[in-house]
């Protein structure tokens, strides 16, 4: 049972628990898809960061995106791939969070993604908050608890 001592746990910053940008794959602005696929396909994620040339948030491209946009009524255009350009295709109307928010902010976006973007006042990139952490760090809270 979570009891209401729990409060305190839930104001814990995200600061805490956010992947760095340094370690999370991401494309950028004016790359084309068949870049952004071999990302895509290289680090196995389904999903990534689609950043500015000042590394500040805006999208996210995945490989349904890229296959979707080549699929023709009979067959996969592979050749239209290094025309495509990920600004194109991604998806901008994406949930992100801020720096400074808290760990239960965190935990309602991530109900509905298995990630978010955390971004500062700038929309600067600052890295990525996961379900995988939130749900470990709730794990560890709730068998200290007991």
């Amino acid at each position: 049972m979570i009891t209401v001592s729990s409060k305190d746990f839930l104001q814990i910053p995200i600061l805490e628990f956010i992947i760095s940008a340094e370690k999370v794959a991401h494309v950028q602005l004016g790359n084309n898809a068949e870049h952004a696929l071999l990302v895509l396909t290289k680090t196995g994620y389904s999903s990534i960061p689609v950043l500015d040339v000042k590394y500040r948030l805006q999208g996210l491209i995945s490989s349904q995106q890229i296959t979707d946009e080549i699929l023709g009524l009979e067959h996969i255009e592979y050749e239209r791939l290094p025309d495509l350009k990920v600004d194109d295709i991604m998806k901008k109307d994406i949930a992100v969070i801020h720096v400074d928010e808290k760990f239960q902010k965190g935990l309602d976006l991530l109900v509905d993604n298995p990630y978010i973007c955390v971004v500062d006042d700038e929309k600067t990139f600052l890295g990525i908050l996961t379900r995988r952490v939130i749900l470990k760090q709730m794990k560890k809270y709730l068998y200290q608890a007991q």
